[in-house]
C-alpha cells in the first residue's frame, strides 16, 4: 500500500522507464514527491523491500506529450470542412464554416479533454481571441495561448499590436497557461505588422511567437511576384495592400528580412521549404512544427521529414486543428510522421514530441523530459509484453484507452 502521509514519495516501477533525456531503461522505476521529480533509474532502490512502491507491469512509462500547434477555437469544425486540393480552397471553405460567431466553450473543452486522455501535458494554441485561456486554466494541460494577428493592410499596425498586447495582459494568464503574440503568415500580415510585433517581442524577451511559414505553393507563388490565389483572396476579402511589394524571395528569408526569426519562433509547417531555408532557420535557432496529417487534408502535400532533421533544424510535432484532422491524439500524429521519416531514429521523433516542443514553447524547465525536479506529468502506455523496441513501437499509433496518467 501507499504511504497515506501527503508528503510521501511515489514510487512506480515499469516494465520500460523513458526519460527522454537519456536513452530507455528496460525495468525501471520513477520516484515521484510533492509533484515533481525525485529520481529515476533502474534495478530496486529500496533494496528489495518495495515498500510504497507500485508495480506498473507491462507498460512504457514517458513524460506527457507536446503538441506543439493547435487552434483549439475551430474545435467545433470537426466533419464540417472537407479536405481539399489546394490550401486556399480549404481555407474559403474554413472561413465560410466557421461564420462570425464567437468560439464555443463546450467544443474547446472537450477538445481539451481529448488531448489530455490521449497523453498530452501542454500544447501551443493558436486563436483570433483569448476564447481558450479560461477551459485550459480549469484543465490539468499546460499552455501557450498564442494570440495570432493577420491584417495586410492595417492603417496601424503598431496600434493594433498594442491593443492586443493590453488583451493579453488583462488575460487571466498562470505560470501554467500562459499568452503571447504571434503573427498568422506572410500572406496575411503586412511588413509593418511583422515588425511590430517582433518590436513587442523584444521587449516581452522571455515569450515564444509563432508564424505559419512555407506551408503551400501558393505562399511561394505570392512572395515571389505577388500573384495567386493569396492574392486574389487578399483582393476579395478588401484587404489588399496596392503599396506592397513582393519580396521575390523564399518565406524564411523574408522573415530574416523582416528581423522575425530567433530562437523564440515557432515556424509552422515548413512543407515548401527548400534545404537553404531550413538551414537558416536551424542557424537562427528556430523551432520548425510539423502537422503531416493537416497538411495532407488540406491540400499542401506531406511535409518532408527527413529534411528537416537533417537540416539540424530543432523540430517539434503539431496536430493542428479538428478542422483538418480527425483528433487530437498526438501519437496518431507521430505514427503519420514516422510514416513519412522511416529513416529517422525513433528515439529524435519521441524527443521532437516531447522535449523538443516544451523547449520550443518555453517549458523545459518543467516537462518533456524525467529529469529530477521537473514536473511529474507522467504518462504509463500500455505495451504487449516481450516488446524489445519500446521506442518503435511507441510510434505505431497508440490508442487513448492504451494511456494513463500517474498520480504526482
Amino acid at each position: 500500500m501507499p504511504d497515506p502521509r501527503p508528503d510521501a514519495e511515489r514510487l512506480y516501477h515499469a516494465a520500460w522507464v523513458l526519460p527522454v533525456a537519456s536513452p530507455p531503461i528496460r525495468g525501471g522505476w520513477v520516484a515521484v514527491r510533492d509533484g515533481r521529480v525525485a529520481a529515476v533509474g533502474s534495478g530496486d532502490p529500496l533494496g528489495g523491500s518495495g515498500r510504497h512502491a507500485t508495480d506498473l507491469g507491462d507498460v512504457a512509462v514517458l513524460p506527457g506529450l507536446v503538441n506543439a500547434h493547435t487552434h483549439l477555437e475551430l474545435s467545433a469544425l470537426r466533419g464540417r470542412v472537407a479536405p481539399a486540393a489546394t490550401m486556399p480552397v480549404w481555407v474559403c471553405d474554413m472561413l465560410a464554416a466557421r461564420g462570425l460567431d464567437p468560439p464555443s466553450v463546450e467544443p474547446i473543452l472537450a477538445a481539451i479533454g481529448e488531448a489530455h486522455a490521449s497523453g498530452t501535458a501542454l500544447v501551443g494554441d493558436i486563436g483570433n481571441s483569448l476564447a481558450t485561456i479560461g477551459p485550459l486554466a480549469e484543465s490539468p494541460v499546460s499552455a501557450v495561448v498564442f494570440h495570432e494577428l493577420l491584417g495586410f493592410n492595417l492603417a496601424d499596425p503598431v496600434g493594433a499590436v498594442a491593443a492586443a498586447a493590453a488583451a493579453i495582459a488583462r488575460a487571466p494568464a498562470t505560470d501554467r497557461v500562459r499568452v503571447s503574440l504571434a503573427v498568422h503568415a506572410p500572406y496575411s500580415c503586412s511588413p509593418g505588422l511583422i515588425r511590430a510585433v517582433r518590436d513587442w517581442l523584444d521587449r516581452e524577451a522571455s515569450r515564444p511567437t509563432s508564424v505559419h511559414l512555407g506551408e503551400s505553393p501558393e505562399e511561394l507563388q505570392f512572395l515571389r511576384d505577388g500573384t495567386g490565389p493569396w492574392r486574389d483572396l487578399l483582393g476579395a476579402l478588401r484587404a489588399w495592400n496596392a503599396d506592397w511589394n513582393p519580396p521575390g524571395t523564399d518565406p524564411v528569408s523574408y522573415l530574416e528580412g523582416l528581423r522575425f526569426l530567433d530562437d523564440r519562433v515557432l515556424a509552422v509547417h515548413g512543407v515548401h521549404l527548400g534545404d537553404a531555408a531550413l538551414d537558416r532557420l536551424a542557424a537562427r535557432g528556430a523551432t520548425l512544427v510539423t502537422c503531416p496529417r493537416s497538411n495532407q487534408w488540406v491540400g499542401v502535400g506531406a511535409p518532408p521529414v527527413t529534411r528537416f532533421y537533417r537540416a539540424g533544424v530543432r523540430v517539434a510535432i503539431g496536430t493542428d486543428s479538428l478542422a483538418s484532422v480527425p483528433d487530437l491524439n498526438l501519437f496518431a500524429e507521430l505514427a503519420a510522421v514516422r510514416q513519412l521519416a522511416p529513416e529517422v531514429p525513433a528515439r529524435l521523433l519521441l524527443s521532437s514530441a516531447t522535449r523538443g516542443g516544451a523547449e520550443a514553447l518555453g517549458f523545459g524547465a518543467e516537462l518533456g523530459a524525467i529529469e529530477p525536479g521537473k514536473r511529474a506529468a507522467l504518462i504509463a502506455v500500455r505495451i504487449p509484453a516481450g516488446v524489445a523496441d519500446v521506442e518503435e513501437y511507441l510510434l505505431t499509433g497508440i490508442r487513448p484507452s492504451a494511456v494513463r496518467w500517474l498520480p504526482a
